[in-house]
């Protein structure tokens, strides 16, 4: 008898020429203490499926069964963890927890509810912080109040809507961890919702896509044959890790390109030229881009920041040098708070600079410019312009000299690369996150920036639309072959776009703490990438890196010999 059994489960929203089928045929069976993934992404039905399964929506057709008996409504036998906290914000993380625990063991006493309480906070690693009120928690620890909430109830079964999505990297791992532990120590019935492979395979039995929407139903079941615990760090050298991951991602980018040519669906490219047939660049571009210097392209002297605090100033970044060649792609990678956006919105003119100086193409930059663009991890569009409005605002400035038709030509040429040629007259309002991400992309390469300036652009997209996004801007990139810089936290994007990977080291008086050659042949996929013999060294070094300074180290900088002279 399985524990839990989903029966050709369908769900549907809306009528008639608004109806949308969301689900369709959903088979699934759970054992009792498994751990189940259900890896998707944006819109392919996983909340919907996550809500059916906590009772709080029913299904149209099927049957949802649970130890044999329907699932009709929510109850407390099933303890649900969505990405978004659901905290009470005038109670304390004690008072969160107990809240729960009051209304499901009202026969209890007093002092078996209180223990009740305590026992999961300290759980979850939040003892010392009981009397804390939401708003003083990160939120990683709000996360871990919501995962005590929902243990403390003492569920049969345990649904995680993507309860890590929204977290810096960093805390995502430990807190991966901290499923991983209290999953053993309870050995509860677990179904996670994700978008991220490696959160699935390091705490999963079995993982099982869900194909994308409409009419979204299961995939190939894959079974995750690695003894626990899984550290992450490990994992990088485990043979079975890395088959499963090239498994899972290559099925996945498949299934989300046969989605894209079905549908007008802004994740897939479109096989056709641009209108002006344009095999290059406008020649408006070329001529705006030109320059004579190539070896000392860009210039960070000695940059530094400080800001003034009530205790003194604070010195966020220190003595930052490097050197860029003409055409190079850098990423700069670190944990959260380390001040990799500081030397980004510094190098693009919108942070003043208290020590040292940056050079690009033998001029000083001093403030804001068309000549850097920059595309921001949630794109600035005037939501009632078109697509098309947009890019020209940008390229009318930076073109007077271009004629109306070459100055159209531009818009056209990068709304057409990026995917949109059939949406460039549709209002930025009515874009989808990842089409207004495309737009921002197309934007900044309009432009002709002699300096592309990327920070963290794909961080609030799911794992699918970031990694098509990714070759987008790969494919422009070559192209244009502008000097580059993207601000990242995810190891395997930093490895993908970049000629070179520089780690800085946490803050305060955060620092270039090494530098990586990436020698990885171009043009660059990721399914390339996970069947390169060296790319997952690559990944090691990185890895070996952030987990360094991952406890707030802050040793001597280790600052490479590259980083004074451009490789």
């Amino acid at each position: 008898m399985s524990f839990c059994e989903l029966k050709n489960v369908s769900k549907t929203y809306g009528d008639g020429d608004d109806k949308t089928e969301v689900l369709k045929d959903i088979n699934l069976s759970i054992d009792e203490g498994e751990f189940v993934a259900i890896v998707g992404f944006s819109g392919s039905g996983k909340t919907t499926l996550i809500s059916i399964l906590a009772g709080l929506i029913g299904a149209d057709e099927g049957e949802v069964l649970l130890k044999d008996a329907p699932i009709v409504e929510p109850s407390p036998d099933r303890g649900v963890v969505f990405q978004s906290y659901s905290l009470m914000p005038w109670l304390t993380v004690e008072g969160n927890v107990r809240l729960a625990v009051d209304q499901v063991f009202k026969k209890e006493s007093k002092k078996e509810r209180a223990a009740r309480v305590s026992k999961y906070i300290e759980m979850v690693g939040l003892a010392h912080a009981k009397d804390r009120r939401p708003a003083e928690l990160s939120g990683g620890m709000r996360q871990r109040v919501a995962v005590a909430r929902a243990l403390a109830m003492s569920p049969e079964m345990l649904l995680l809507d993507e309860p890590l999505s929204a977290l810096d990297a960093l805390t995502r791992a430990n807190l991966q961890q901290e499923i991983e532990r209290i999953w053993a120590q309870e050995k509860k019935t677990v179904v996670l919702i994700t978008n991220d492979v490696d959160e699935a395979i390091l705490l999963a039995d079995r993982i099982i896509p869900l194909t994308p929407a409409p009419n979204a139903t299961l995939g190939p079941k894959f079974k995750v044959n690695i003894p626990r615990p899984r550290d992450r760090h490990e994992m990088n050298d485990n043979a079975e890790f890395k088959r499963l991951r090239a498994e899972i991602t290559r099925y996945l980018m498949d299934a989300g390109m046969e989605r894209g040519a079905d549908s007008d669906d802004d994740l897939v490219l479109p096989n056709v030229l641009p209108t002006t047939q344009l095999e290059r660049p406008p020649a408006a571009y070329a001529r705006a881009s030109a320059s004579p210097i190539t070896d000392r392209f860009v210039e960070f002297g000695n940059v530094s920041k400080v800001y003034p605090t009530p205790k003194g100033p604070l010195t966020v970044v220190e003595d930052f040098e490097l050197l860029m060649k003409k055409g190079e792609f850098i990423s700069l990678i670190g944990h959260s708070g380390c001040g990799k956006s500081t030397v980004l919105s510094m190098v693009a003119g919108l942070n003043d600079i208290t020590k040292g100086g940056i050079v690009l193409d033998g001029k000083e930059v001093y403030d804001a410019s068309p000549e850097r663009a920059v595309v921001f991890q949630a794109p600035s569009l005037f939501p009632w312009m078109t697509a098309a409005e947009n890019v020209s605002i940008g390229v009318d400035e930076v073109y007077p000299k271009a004629s109306e038709a070459e100055r159209s030509d531009i818009v056209r040429y990068y709304l057409n690369r990026v995917g949109l040629g059939n949406d460039m007259d549709k209002l930025a309002s009515d874009l989808s996150n990842g089409m207004r991400q495309r737009v921002g992309i197309a934007r900044a390469f309009a432009l002709s920036p002699k300096l592309l300036l990327l920070d963290e652009p794909f961080g609030m997209l799911d794992s699918l639309t970031r990694w098509e996004l990714q070759e987008v801007l790969m494919d422009i990139w070559k192209r244009t072959q502008v000097t580059a810089i993207c601000v990242t936290h995810d190891v395997d994007e930093a490895i993908l776009l970049a000629d070179r990977v520089v780690m800085m080291t946490n803050g305060p008086r955060a620092r270039i703490g090494k530098i990586m050659d990436v020698g990885l042949p171009r043009p660059r996929t990721r399914k390339e990438l996970l069947n390169h013999p060296d790319y997952y060294e690559y990944r090691k070094q990185l890895l070996d890196f952030l987990e360094e300074y991952e406890h707030g180290a802050s040793g001597k900088s280790k600052q490479a010999e590259t980083g004074k002279e451009a490789a």
